[in-house]
């Protein structure tokens, strides 16, 4: 994923060290019940779409925004399906980030699904039994959507 300005401004300062940062990510579903997904450049892997809200933007703004911007969706927020800090992540040039994350269950409402910036390899919309292996937390959102909303997990309280 590209490096926000301010995040580069941050590393100026910080270096490689944990930076705790704010996330979004959604599970968009189209009139069809399919999931929209992208492959991430950066990892290869299929995942729900998501990324780093700007400063002072909303959750449901950058929301809606990252999914533009990588797919070419549009789409509303319908509700929040959970906020959850996720594990550490080591990127490959060693900045360390804890995202605390905000995940959406969206609509499509428009636009035709692409890759459209450089952060996919793929974008494709997936039935819910028919979807492709994908990172661990994107299937419990997806599993949360499918189930009608938030659920708590095992893990509470584990960082």
């Amino acid at each position: 994923m590209p490096i926000p300005d301010f995040i580069r401004d941050l590393r100026a300062k910080a270096g490689h060290h944990l930076l705790w940062m704010p996330g979004v990510s959604a599970v968009v579903r189209d009139d069809e019940g399919r999931v929209l997904l992208g492959r991430r450049a950066d990892t290869g892997e299929w995942s729900i779409i998501g990324g780093i809200p700007e400063p002072g933007e909303q959750p449901a703004a950058a929301l809606v925004r990252e999914v533009y911007e990588e797919t070419a969706v549009h789409c509303v927020p319908e509700r929040v399906l959970l906020v959850e800090a996720l594990q550490r992540v080591t990127y490959p040039n060693g900045d360390v980030c804890q995202f605390m994350d905000t995940c959406f269950l969206a609509r499509a409402v428009g636009g035709e699904a692409r890759v459209n910036d450089d952060e996919s390899l793929e974008v494709g919309w997936f039935a819910v039994d028919a979807l492709p292996e994908m990172e661990e937390f994107a299937v419990r959102r997806i599993k949360q959507a499918a189930a009608g909303g938030p659920t708590w997990f095992e893990g509470l309280g584990e960082a």
